[in-house]
């Protein structure tokens, strides 16, 4: 029954015992949970996780006789209900332990105990300190025992297991599964993948029964509230390009964001939503909800669809029982009054819906895509076509891409970890679609892309796009396409330089 963040959650309100003082969700807690998590920000603090179970186990029990008494209790009640007997089962363990060892517990070996009680009965388990921890970028499980973190600066750490056995994990899984409102997923021998958004807007995927161990990484969005000041900021844009993108939201032009894996393209996108007004009516539609529009406070009009997955039976077509795709959701979403559509990633079949609707509605749509390097997203386009119904021809895909696009913007990721570097992320190109050109190919002009000439490989201006009035009528400064070096100060701090 672990769930929803409420008043007794130590994210909001700390366990008893621990540091005072309002929190904001999702940053770490006093101790953590594993000798070997890695953290300069908290002590390390050594739990014994049979003690914690057994507690935890004490506790659910209690919880389940009180359900039974109290069968309309609110939530809040009960979980002060349940932090005050773990306060109480802590204690008799603290002294329990110190009559048979001669040794007293300190403040902080109970406060981790409570805390890892807690997020047993109520969050992530063992895997919660390190989804608490904002530095972590991925994290990587091979199995029970062999568990990985990746940072943002590109370290990557070995740290304590997070399960006993490949049961236990499996069960974990189901229950971060169940938590986040995906009842109808599960993960098992006979539906061997699941796909989901835990509760704090991380995406999971897990693979079990096709290989000799249960494989998951959970990706953590580390920028997940940023506006498009805030990439200039980290970076990732400059002062320029941030006009220029805002200018062409405002001014309804429909954006494809391309880029690599783990380059920021959802980043991007999520700072992209926050230039629509606060009373835009659009919809998301994703397969896991990783862009929290419907729940970032500042849109009012979301509606947020998210596809559901088969439960592992073929109905009479041969197409799983209970499936929704992205492309099922695409058609009544078109029905619902509309001014935008936003596509988290475009990675199937769906690419023809989501062509159809940038060519027949309104414009200001936006979406994602995976490609390697700007020049292939067009016959990326076209590799989805093929893949939907009715083998749809490449012409076809080249055509509704470039009546349908108006600019693709480009993501792109250094990395230079090896090296003792670190990963820079940064567009690097945005590409106006003109037209049909070459071969039936769409045309385009490079409006910005890198400052090789001058040791940089991010977006510089190079031209006025062909629709530059529209962005006069939202307000865009034409001169800023002037500044040769964009607003850049100098160049991208590379351990490698660029070859110009």
């Amino acid at each position: 029954m672990r769930g929803r963040p409420l008043h007794a959650d130590p994210t909001v309100a700390p366990l008893p015992g621990g540091p005072a003082g309002p929190r904001r969700q999702g940053a770490p807690v006093g101790a953590v949970s594993s000798t070997q998590h890695v953290g300069a920000a908290v002590p390390q603090v050594t739990v014994d996780y049979q003690v914690a179970r057994h507690i935890a186990g004490q506790i659910a029990r209690r919880r389940e006789e009180l359900l039974k008494i109290r069968p309309g209790v609110d939530r809040a009640t009960e979980e002060q209900r349940c932090l005050g007997w773990i306060n109480e089962a802590v204690a008799l363990w603290a002294d329990a332990h110190a009559s048979e060892r001669g040794v007293g517990t300190t403040a902080q070996e109970e406060h981790a105990l409570r805390r890892s009680v807690y997020d047993l009965l109520y969050r992530a388990g063992r895997l919660q300190p390190y989804l608490d921890d904002e530095r972590v970028e991925d994290i990587i499980i091979q199995g029970p025992h062999e568990v990985w973190l990746d940072y943002g600066d590109g370290q990557r750490r070995r740290v304590g297991p997070i399960a006993d056995s490949e049961d236990e994990l499996l069960e974990m899984l189901r229950e971060l599964a169940r938590d986040s409102g995906y009842s109808e997923r599960t993960i098992s021998t006979a539906s061997p993948t699941l796909a989901l958004s835990l509760q704090d807007g991380s995406r999971l995927q897990a693979i079990t029964g096709l290989g000799p161990m249960t494989y998951a990484v959970i990706r953590r969005h580390r920028v997940s509230h940023a506006d498009l000041d805030d990439l200039v900021r980290l970076g990732t844009i400059d002062s320029v390009l941030r006009e220029f993108l805002g200018a062409c939201v405002r001014a309804e032009k429909n954006v494809m964001i391309a880029g690599k894996q783990k380059a920021g393209k959802t980043t991007l996108l999520r700072a992209m939503l926050r230039e629509f007004d606060p009373e835009c009516r659009f919809a998301t539609i994703q397969t896991e909800d990783e862009l929290f529009a419907h729940a970032n406070g500042y849109h009012r009009q979301v509606v947020s669809l998210v596809g559901r997955e088969s439960n592992g039976e073929k109905d009479v077509t041969g197409r799983g029982a209970g499936e929704i795709t992205l492309l099922d959701l695409m058609h009544p979403a078109l029905r619902m009054s509309l001014e935008r559509i936003v596509v988290g990633e475009v990675r199937g079949p769906e690419v023809v819906a989501m062509m159809q609707a940038l060519t027949n509605g309104s414009g200001g749509n936006l979406c994602t895509i995976h490609a390697r390097r700007p020049d292939i997203i067009f016959d990326r386009i076209a590799e989805l076509y093929a893949l939907a119904q009715g083998n749809l021809s490449e012409q076809l895909a080249y055509r509704q891409t470039a009546n349908g696009l108006d600019f693709i913007v480009y993501v792109d990721m250094t990395d230079e970890t090896q090296i003792g570097g670190r990963r820079h992320r940064y567009v690097s190109h945005v590409l106006e679609l003109t037209g049909i050109g070459e071969n039936g190919r769409p045309a385009t002009n490079e409006v910005f892309s890198p400052g090789t000439e001058f040791g940089d490989l991010r977006a510089v201006p190079r031209m006025d796009p062909g629709c530059i009035d529209d962005l006069l009528r939202v307000g865009f400064d034409s001169s800023l396409l002037q500044q040769v070096y964009g607003a850049w100060t100098a160049p991208l701090p590379l351990k490698v330089g660029v070859s110009r």
